[in-house]
């Protein structure tokens, strides 16, 4: 069997993308919760507060250093994969990188050490300040990369030249219309990521009774911010799904199954596209729903994925399902904070112990949506890596064998599964071991002394009795 470098070159790229994803969605967001924490322990010298920043912060700590990692792996491929595409796109794709390192990596490098081995040895208002600043930087960074990343779906200041993509003007190039609304639908994700690892972690010491003053605080703060940005995700997810409507029609309709275009067409809940066949083999839908949402009207009509020829076509029964896989774990979302605010009367919700088991289930769900959601959007593209002016098979190295696209894969699986399992270990070492005692201010900073390794920062009692409790 004859291997494809193009396909081997795009499932790499999405294993490592997929990998690095779910940590800066996470950071993003738990960077802002413990500014928050601090400037919360800084006006009220309540040492609850500093509890939870103290082990946030090394959680942050050891997410932060595997999203680096694996994120500067990520962009070693455009070189190695994507060799035409990294020379065509270099006047406008070559800048933003640039400068994502001169003003988030700056930023963050500068900042983090302060956060995390200043603890005693800066003034307070220094030390949130210096959180605040960590915080800024992940949005600067995800500012940058998805000015790249919308580019490349909806491509906007650039003339294709001679190959080459040579930028006419750098404010509609960066600013490019899918920029703001998945600008918006990521800073949401990261918020609704952190508050519902946040609040699991929360419901988890709750059931075993660990610093439960604490803990019913952080509890209490990720509800109220998910009782908002849960239903608000689902604002902005269909603002997105309007402008992917106007800008990636035939993406719009892979996401609804919708091969022929029609007027008043049906929500399908359940299908089974046949991409050879280029129907559906069979539906369950809300009739004229489709219509409705993406138009307003009952009977607008939806373009169909047959207007393409095939070889344009990107894969329907992926971006069908992955679609619905996102859509159907942001209502369960929805479903748990509404259920969260329902038993906020009387403290149940401290006290409710199918509630609080939820909450731990819960800490995965939003990885699981976003991952979905990645995979709808990047697929949807296809066959496009610039959307409409650069194909994959355009932009992949002329070198790259079927080969060696297969090896550099196996192994990044072997190296990062190796990454996972360590990091994730260690994550739930940290967790297991945070918030045991209230300590003495003396001995928090004995916590933070000068490190001898780069990750002293996240030290855990690990030579004390474990405990019998699991994660």
């Amino acid at each position: 069997m004859e291997l494809d470098p193009v396909l081997l070159s795009r499932l790499q790229f999405a294993f490592v993308v997929s990998f690095h994803a779910i940590f800066p969605v996470f950071t993003i967001g738990l960077a802002s919760y413990i500014a928050v924490l601090h400037g919360l322990y800084y006006k009220t010298q309540n040492p609850a507060w500093d509890r939870l920043a103290l082990l946030w912060t090394k959680v942050f700590a050891v997410a932060f250093g595997m999203g680096v990692v694996s994120g500067i792996v990520m962009s070693f491929q455009f070189g190695t994969n994507w060799s035409n595409f990294s020379q065509a796109s270099a006047n406008f794709i070559g800048p933003l990188l640039s400068y994502e390192v001169v003003t988030a990596f700056f930023l963050e490098a500068a900042f983090l050490g302060i956060l995390l081995f200043g603890r005693g040895r800066v003034p307070q208002g220094v030390h949130l300040f210096a959180a605040i600043m960590v915080a800024l930087g992940t949005f600067i960074s995800t500012f940058w990369i998805l000015a790249a990343n919308s580019w490349m779906h909806t491509p906007a200041g650039v003339e294709l030249v001679q190959g080459t993509f040579r930028v006419t003007s750098w404010t509609e190039a960066i600013f490019n219309p899918s920029f703001p609304f998945r600008l918006a639908h990521m800073a949401v994700a990261s918020f609704i990521t952190g508050g519902f690892v946040v609040a699991g972690v929360s419901a988890w010491y709750l059931l075993i009774g660990r610093d439960v003053e604490a803990n019913r605080k952080a509890l209490s703060m990720c509800l109220w911010m998910l009782l908002v940005l849960t239903p608000t995700q689902a604002l902005v997810g269909d603002f997105h799904g309007l402008n992917t409507f106007e800008h990636q029609p035939v993406k719009l309709s892979a996401m609804e199954g919708n091969w022929e275009t029609r007027r008043g067409a049906p929500f399908l809940l359940f299908a089974l596209p046949d991409q050879e066949a280029q129907e559906n083999r069979f539906e369950i839908g809300i009739p004229y729903a489709a219509s409705l949402i993406l138009t307003h009207e009952l009977d607008g009509e939806i373009p169909g994925i047959i207007e393409v020829p095939p070889e344009e076509q990107p894969p329907v029964a992926i971006v069908f399902w992955s679609f619905r896989v996102m859509v159907g774990l942001g209502l369960l979302m929805i479903a748990v904070s509404l259920l969260g605010l329902y038993l906020r009367r009387g403290g149940r919700v401290y006290r409710s112990r199918p509630y609080l088991q939820t909450l731990r289930l819960m800490s995965v769900t939003p990885f699981a949506a976003v991952l979905a959601g990645w995979i709808t959007t990047e697929s949807g593209r296809a066959p496009w890596l610039v959307y409409g002016m650069m194909t994959h098979a355009e932009g992949v190295t002329p070198s790259l064998t079927g080969g060696m696209a297969l090896f550099t894969l196996l192994g990044y699986m072997a190296v990062y599964a190796v990454v996972f399992y360590a990091g994730t270990y260690y994550l739930t070492r940290v967790i297991r071991y945070g918030m045991q005692e209230e300590k003495s201010e003396e001995e928090m900073i004995e916590d933070f002394e000068t490190p001898k390794r780069p990750w002293s920062a996240t030290h855990t009692p690990f030579d004390d009795e474990p405990s019998k409790e699991g994660v």
